[in-house]
């Protein structure tokens, strides 16, 4: 099963757009706390990986504050735990999107905008 990505550089550009973007960091709440991507348009969830993995165990549950609907970009620090993630939720039928290189690489991505 292939997860669609989406890097950075797509998801600020999508960002700038009028829909919103559903967003799950797979964080622990204190990183999640420490910093997380921000934006109008963004409904963001902070769901820690623990929680979604023990989904993969309980074949019939569901994460009831996620949406089935809409697309969800999921994150992490480095994308690896999100991917995991992402995976377990796509075979529970939602919409998942993995975010290229997670938290690390938009921090870079940002910070390589601001210097151009």
């Amino acid at each position: 099963m292939t997860i669609k990505t989406i890097t950075p550089k797509e998801l600020e550009e999508r960002l700038r757009g009028d829909n919103q973007t559903y967003l799950l960091d797979v964080r622990s709440e204190e990183k999640y706390n420490d910093f997380h991507i921000e934006a109008p348009r963004i409904k963001s969830f902070n769901i820690p990986k623990t929680t979604i993995f023990e989904l993969e165990e309980k074949r019939d549950e569901e994460v009831a504050s996620l949406p089935k609907n809409n697309e969800i970009v999921v994150t992490c620090t480095t994308g690896n735990s999100a991917k995991k993630c992402a995976t377990i939720l796509s075979e529970k039928n939602y919409n998942v999107t993995l975010l290229e290189g997670g938290i690390t690489a938009w921090k870079e991505y940002l910070d390589s905008q601001k210097r151009n």
